[in-house]
């Protein structure tokens, strides 16, 4: 699955493996990522997530409806202490 999702995320289970490939990535490279600590990280993720109608709107797609916006939040809640 490549790293940059598109359409082609569309259950759990390839969203589990989109994930450990960014992780993957990041153990592989992180170094060039541009957010490379966690804070910004998560900083980053908030920003892109409240500005993503307008990415959407830039390159001419609609912003998808019916996202599990609950289940993303516990599942990045839950990171937080899960092993």
């Amino acid at each position: 699955m490549s790293l940059i999702p598109d359409d082609e995320v569309r259950s759990r289970d390839e969203l589990v493996s989109f994930v450990r490939g960014l992780h993957e990535d990041y153990l592989r490279r992180g170094d060039e990522w541009e957010n490379q600590t966690l804070d910004r990280f998560l900083e980053a993720l908030a920003a892109w997530m409240h500005d993503s109608p307008g990415w959407y709107q830039n390159v001419g797609q609609e912003l998808p409806e019916g996202g599990n916006w609950a289940f993303l939040a516990k599942a990045l809640q839950a990171a937080t202490g899960y092993e």
